[in-house]
């Protein structure tokens, strides 16, 4: 099991636009074994952290490269988030 941690920053005036796609994508995790487990945004609407689980690694990797979540954000171009990840364990 792959836990991980997003930290998800929109730019300022695409805040709409980056929440649509984190919708969009977040929805194509099931495809790679992955599930979110918590997403929370920040009241200014500024940025969202999600705690996301894969079976495997693999799964993870395979959701960076999907063709689909690709063409989302080429899409948005500078309107894309700019996302931190960090792999975490419970303590």
């Amino acid at each position: 099991m792959l836990t991980l941690v997003a930290v998800v920053e929109y730019p300022t005036g695409a805040e709409a636009a980056g929440q649509h796609y984190e919708d969009t994508v977040l929805a194509l995790l099931g495809r790679h074994g992955g599930e979110l487990e918590r997403r929370l945004r920040g009241i200014d609407g500024q940025c969202e952290v999600h705690v996301i689980r894969f079976a495997d690694r693999a799964g993870y990797e395979s959701f960076l490269v999907d063709p689909e979540r690709a063409a989302l954000r080429a899409a948005l171009g500078e309107a894309a988030p700019n996302t931190r990840v960090i792999e975490v364990r419970d303590v």
